[in-house]
């Protein structure tokens, strides 16, 4: 598929495009029964080939994923090589599928002219079979056993293996392998920097080769991207071989095939395996294989070069100088972004949330039709599949570079995942965070009905409707960057914005009264059943799926608005999404959604001959309608006479009838506030917000009320009891899977979403509203104020306190307050509810790369008023 990018994005040749995990996946699961885990498990990744994309470890490819670049690692012990990251599936985890591996994203920056990566790599044998008979010996109530939990990091016995990437050119990628010996005596290691040649690259059209031309040079061909030198100074020998399945081992025949894909591991792990690659010149699989001894606290380096140009002298004195301007230039970059003001210890945590950002780009390929219709070669295609998993989906042939939730354990694209990354993209890329969404929209993803892809698990499942959010966002965070907005990218986005609104409209308001519905949507376990599946003669009618198309409707308003501005032929479609907005608002507010006894929004399950039941669980699904919030200027309405006209007529009927109208306008009559709730009932809903023993932790606002601690929910349904809990930790619920936890923890982005409307309440109303933060505190706050706090709070997961630890490391800080680990992070999936310790995911950057927005934000919002918090 060659086909024009859809922003004409320019993704740089070399980039960190290559997956963490590729075993375990959908595109690579052609079994009858769709048990991806099991029909391609990690314990095959080293001997057999992938059809659909690569992994590696601190890996980069090129931007068509046919050269690839990683590092494989043998510590003398293990049965296998370190060549990409382990962990658990989801049927061996006590909490899901979990990778086990210390990794961090240490830099890089938009063009990838400038990477780093760090592997912890145990100098004692890796605990593979420890990891998963102690994780399968615990319950769900148990925590996860990890890494550090084996003892095998204890006294410092471990390698940091950092890996730098830095571009001399567009066509020279120099690469720095540093090995540093954390124990204090002397240990050896083999490191064997790896070239090789996708799957996808070795197709019936093109014969690509790897071949040595020296000692220490090896020359890649492919027809597509032509000719690469690949340079390892000083290696004690390069090794060949193919990047196939050894089928000898899939067949368990016991006949070894000796250039096959795991060629390295057997000659490598085994006492007399050496010699039987060091003959060979050429394959599609390339290591350089470099055995070192290193001392105490001591670093030995390793240097590696890719160019389009054969060099007569890859390692001359400006190669080291290469690295020096990258790492400047990076610097200066970083620099820029943040005021002065702001601290080293928030400098360092925007840095690497916005490393991993970009480390989250991934090339991936998927076509379902193929997939469907042809098998893998190791046996006949399955007819069940015809019927299976994304049989509905084959129009979608996605061939991209796009950002992942996390590379290991959710390497695939996820739709609200993307939205939410554009928006921490903007500030550093807002090219990029344009063209990834709309990429998603574009013919080749989005189905032909409307709906957007989900995930490759279910394509079908329902995200909330947040791109539109993120389309403005990214565009007024441009505007404010460059002075003026991007009118042809939000015309591009809104027009396809349409065609998924439609579909919202025609397949989720069964009854076409504005309640809508919607399944899990995104928070997996917060109801108290799956919320996806449930009787076929029952309703249930959502709040947060009505809040969110009241959102919809608003930000689509505010879309049509801006363009408006521009272009009047779009002012009564501005129109229309006003006063969508406006029926939807009615039917939140006036229907049985709201529970005048609680003072709260909840869903509500209709059966047919009973009274409908409103499940009184006091989560986020009664708060997403704080999401829906939006002011119009004066300005704006004296500009575009129709929409005034139009909404004032409106507003005469509505009222004229005694009808729901969700405006309010400030006193000094400048500008208008939209909402789905008024200010009575956001009083009622903030007394539940800022309450210590309800939704308020010390990192932020919890998914589920602390309340439900005490006061667990039941309801009996057909005869069956359902009953849900506040649980702050890993979930104990094997709703879609076990591996995210709705039920209690510390959400990022739906955290960021409540800073952001309570901001702009805040802006409405100034000192005219003033609330109780944290409740029982005696200390009133305006909303902005509100917001700063809410801020506050989530930042601290990641800050270091006056001890030094770091909130979201729990238990585990005393290995981060070791020599070299004190700066690094990760950014968790979501945090304990109350502890405010990482969970889930590891490398989420992803969504909880908003940490870096919030910062931003905060760095300016306290330049501009440095009296504010």
């Amino acid at each position: 598929m060659n086909r024009t990018n859809p922003a004409e994005y320019n993704h740089p040749f070399w980039g960190p495009y290559l997956s963490e995990r590729q075993w375990g996946t959908v595109r690579e699961d052609y079994s009858p029964d769709g048990n991806a885990w099991q029909y391609f498990p990690f314990e095959e990744a080293h001997f057999r080939a992938y059809n659909w994309g690569e992994d590696g470890l601190a890996g980069v490819c090129d931007r068509l994923q046919l050269l690839c670049f990683g590092i494989a690692l043998w510590n003398g012990r293990d049965p296998i090589l370190k060549e990409r990251l382990f962990g658990l599936h989801n049927y061996e985890g006590n909490h899901g599928e979990d990778v086990k591996e210390h990794y961090y994203y240490l830099d890089n920056v938009p063009d990838h002219s400038y990477m780093a990566f760090r592997y912890q790599y145990p100098q004692l044998e890796f605990p593979y079979e420890k990891l998963k008979v102690e994780n399968a010996r615990r319950s769900r109530q148990e925590p996860e056993y990890e890494l550090l939990d084996t003892g095998v990091f204890d006294n410092h016995r471990y390698f940091d293996v950092t890996v730098t990437y830095a571009r001399a050119g567009e066509d020279d990628l120099l690469v720095r392998i540093d090995v540093h010996n954390r124990y204090h005596r002397p240990a050896n290691i083999t490191v064997l920097p790896s070239l090789w040649f996708s799957q996808m690259a070795q197709d019936k059209n093109a014969a690509p080769n790897i071949v040595a031309i020296g000692t220490n040079s090896a020359r890649a061909w492919h027809e597509r991207i032509g000719e690469w030198y690949f340079y390892s100074e000083n290696a004690d020998a390069l090794m060949f071989t193919d990047n196939v399945t050894n089928k000898a081992r899939m067949a368990d025949s016991g006949v070894e095939e000796r250039y096959a894909k795991d060629a390295f591991h057997t000659s490598i792990t085994s006492a007399s395996g050496l010699d039987k690659l060091w003959h060979r010149d050429h394959g599609t699989k390339l290591g350089a294989l470099h055995q070192l001894r290193v001392r105490g606290g001591e670093t030995k380096t390793i240097h590696c070069r890719l160019s389009r140009q054969q060099l007569a002298y890859p390692f001359d004195a400006g190669f080291a100088e290469v690295f020096n301007e990258r790492k400047a230039a990076a610097d200066a970059w970083y620099n820029s972004l943040l005021p002065a003001a702001v601290s080293d210890d928030q400098r360092n945590i925007f840095r690497q949330a916005i490393a991993g950002l970009l480390w989250s780009k991934q090339f991936y390929y998927f076509d379902v039709e193929k997939w469907l219709l042809k098998g893998d070669g190791l046996g006949a295609p399955s007819p069940q599949r015809l019927y299976g998993r994304n049989h509905d989906w084959q129009h979608l042939k996605n061939q991209d570079i796009i950002c992942m939730p996390d590379k290991w354990e959710y390497p695939w694209y996820a739709a609200w995942d993307l939205a939410f990354q554009c928006i921490a993209f903007a500030p550093v890329d807002a090219a990029f965070a344009k063209q990834q969404l709309l990429l998603i929209m574009r013919e080749w993803y989005m189905k032909p009905d409307g709906q957007l892809p989900a995930y490759e698990w279910n394509f079908s499942d329902v995200n909330p409707p947040v791109h539109a959010w993120a389309a403005m966002e990214v565009y007024s965070i441009e505007k404010k960057q460059k002075g003026s907005g991007d009118i042809v990218f939000l015309k591009k986005i809104f027009q396809k914005l349409l065609i998924n609104f439609t579909w919202w409209i025609n397949r989720k308001d069964r009854n076409g009264n504005n309640i809508f519905e919607g399944g899990f949507l995104g928070l997996d376990n917060i109801g108290v059943f799956n919320r996806s599946f449930y009787g076929e003669h029952m309703r249930l009618e959502q709040a947060d799926g009505t809040s969110w198309m009241g959102t919809y409707a608003l930000n689509m308003m505010d879309m049509a608005l801006e363009i408006a501005l521009h272009d009047e032929s779009f002012e009564d479609t501005a129109t229309k999404f006003f006063e969508h907005f406006v029926l939807i608002a009615e039917s939140l507010n006036e229907h049985h959604l709201w529970n005048k006894e609680d003072r709260f929004f909840y869903d509500v399950l209709s059966i047919p001959g009973q009274e409908p039941i409103p499940l009184r669980i006091q989560s986020i699904v009664g708060l997403t309608s704080l999401f829906a919030v939006s002011t119009i200027s004066r300005h704006t309405l004296n500009t575009l006479p129709d929409f005034k006209r139009r909404t004032e007529w409106f507003e005469t009927y509505r009222k004229k009838y005694n009808k729901f109208w969700p405006n309010e306008e400030r006193g000094d009559q400048e500008e208008l506030l939209l909402s789905l709730v008024k200010r009575e009932r956001l009083v009622y809903l903030l007394e539940r917000l800022l309450d210590e023993k309800e939704f308020l932790s010390p990192g932020g606002i919890r998914a589920l009320s602390k309340r439900h601690e005490e006061h667990p929910y039941s309801v009996t349904v057909d005869g069956i009891e359902y009953s849900i809990a506040y649980d702050p930790g890993d979930s104990t619920s094997e709703i879609f899977g076990g591996n995210s936890n709705w039920r209690g923890p510390v959400w990022i982005p739906i955290n960021f979403l409540i800073i952001r409307s309570v901001r702009k309440y805040g802006r409405f109303y100034g000192d005219s509203l003033l609330v109780e933060c944290p409740v029982g505190s005696g200390k009133m706050m305006n909303l902005c104020d509100v917001a700063d706090e809410l801020t506050t709070r989530v930042l601290s997961l990641f800050t270091r306190d006056e001890a030094g630890r770091r909130r979201c490391y729990g238990s585990y800080n005393d290995f981060y307050k070791n020599e070299g680990n004190g700066d690094l992070l990760l950014f968790y999936e979501y945090f304990h509810g109350d502890s405010g310790a990482g969970l889930g995911a590891s490398h989420q950057t992803g969504w909880t790369a908003l940490v870096a927005e919030l910062i931003r934000e905060g760095s300016e919002r306290n330049q501009t008023h440095p009296a504010a918090g």
